[in-house]
């Protein structure tokens, strides 16, 4: 791996790595910290004036991850315990089982509950588990069953195609309005 050397330009310290790359690239890693990577032929005048050109997008993209943490911070910090989720999940599960049972060749599936942030639930039909979210707990008893209903209904079509909306809208008609209830911004209770 290339050694990255440190820099500053435009009032923004940044690491610079000699890669084969076409372009000059900037990012701004989660943490905060500035990276930059330039062909080994680009001289380094010119990757400091192409970050000293962003320092205003740096300093906007900062602002952005760092209100993203506390918010992330802020819902961590609302969630029930792992148990007392899984035993939600578990108590849905069972309330919208005796629907599903017929579909479901292993019987009642294994119920999860995990900290997964780009999903509110997934099906593993091999393993005849259901995990959920952690965070799905935050959000409205109506989101919550759309997604136990969703992921049952991958028993009977396990992708996204039209035939799995078909079941889905088969077996909550309303499921449209549930589903945008998971795109709204969660709210965080203030103790």
């Amino acid at each position: 791996m290339a050694e990255a050397v440190s820099r500053t330009a435009g009032g923004v310290a940044y690491a610079l790595t000699r890669r084969r790359v076409k372009n000059i690239n900037l990012r701004v890693r989660a943490d905060g910290t500035v990276a930059a990577s330039a062909a080994p032929w680009v001289p380094a005048r010119q990757v400091d004036a192409f970050v000293a050109q962003r320092a205003d997008w740096v300093a906007a993209t900062r602002r952005r991850l760092a209100a993203r943490a506390g918010a992330e911070a802020a819902i961590a910090a609302a969630l029930p315990p792992k148990a007392e989720a899984l035993a939600t999940m578990q108590g849905l599960c069972l309330r919208y089982w005796p629907q599903f049972a017929p579909i479901c060749p292993g019987g009642m599936p294994t119920v999860k509950v995990r900290d997964m942030t780009s999903r509110w639930g997934s099906c593993n039909l091999r393993t005849n588990t259901l995990t959920f979210s952690l965070r799905l707990c935050a959000m409205p008893a109506a989101a919550q069953e759309y997604v136990v209903v969703h992921e049952f209904c991958h028993f009977a079509q396990p992708n996204h195609s039209p035939a799995f909306w078909a079941v889905v809208a088969r077996h909550m008609p309303d499921y449209a309005a549930r589903r945008a209830l998971l795109r709204a911004p969660v709210q965080v209770p203030r103790g």
